[in-house]
């Protein structure tokens, strides 16, 4: 005799994002680590509680300040109790935009289950397709110039507090995001592609993107060593340099630092 299962009635769910800049902004479980960060004043302990590592909570955090117009996290100054993390009012602000957002979702799943009724064929009701990228650093900004060549043309972003980002693209690029002054853009850059220096204010470098700041944390390894260095307006641009080159420069949290990146190891992108 065959045995079947038991069977179950298909109700609907729906995961809830916002988006900045065509990437994935603020979710659920985003929202969690900023509520815990928010409670505990601690990015250590929030990680624990929400059970993800701490590098993995520091690369969030960074991100979302990079997306987000104003920063949601700040770090607080060490002292006798070593410093620790806490939420801006605008990162209070966005929590409850949010769960207010996530109220109304429900309701509206809810309803959409009253009148769907028990129905099994419609399974398949809805399905976002969003796109991952390795790529550690991701800023938003508005196009404030375009310059055209004859293959390649320049792009500069302004991203949160003024901070100019140049990148170079082809022109059929261009044409195909639609890209023009004015409009919003996302700018990507691998942390592999990011060389961090010190004393670079009489240097002359060819890299068009030159951000200084300073070092907020160092995750040191055997081979390489991560480091991320803040350069104002809630901007935060991450670097993997080898562990000998983060010894040779004698890198400290706290430090002055900066990043520096080509224009051609930007990527563009447009909502």
């Amino acid at each position: 005799m065959r045995k079947t299962g038991p069977k179950h009635d298909t109700g609907i769910s729906g995961s809830l994002w916002l988006n900045r800049s065509d990437s994935k902004f603020l979710g659920g479980d985003r929202i969690d680590l900023l509520e815990k960060i928010g409670e505990l004043g601690s990015i250590t302990k929030a990680a624990k509680e929400v059970g993800i590592s701490y590098k993995t909570a520091w690369d969030t955090i960074n991100l979302i300040n990079n997306l987000a117009e104003k920063p949601l996290v700040e770090r607080l100054a060490g002292g006798k109790g070593g410093g620790g993390t806490s939420l801006t009012t605008e990162g209070k602000k966005v929590i409850n935009q949010y769960k207010t957002i996530q109220e109304e979702h429900r309701k509206f799943l809810d309803n959409l289950e009253t009148r769907l009724g028990d129905s099994d064929s419609l399974y398949k009701f809805l399905r976002r397709i969003s796109m991952k990228v390795s790529a550690r650093n991701t800023f938003s900004g508005t196009v404030t110039n375009i310059t055209k060549g004859a293959v390649n043309a320049e792009v500069t972003l302004a991203l949160k507090g003024g901070v100019p980002l140049t990148a170079v693209v082809t022109n059929g690029a261009i044409d195909n995001l639609g890209l023009a002054t004015g409009s919003e853009a996302y700018a990507i850059v691998k942390a592999s592609s990011v060389i961090i220096g010190t004393d670079l204010h009489e240097a002359r470098v060819s890299a068009r993107n030159v951000f200084c700041g300073t070092i907020a944390k160092i995750i040191e390894g055997p081979v390489n060593t991560e480091v991320d260095v803040e350069i104002g307006g809630g901007n935060t641009v991450s670097a993997v340099i080898t562990h000998g080159s983060s010894t040779s420069l004698e890198l400290k949290v706290g430090g002055h630092a900066c990043t520096m990146f080509k224009a051609s190891s930007v990527i563009i992108g447009v909502s």
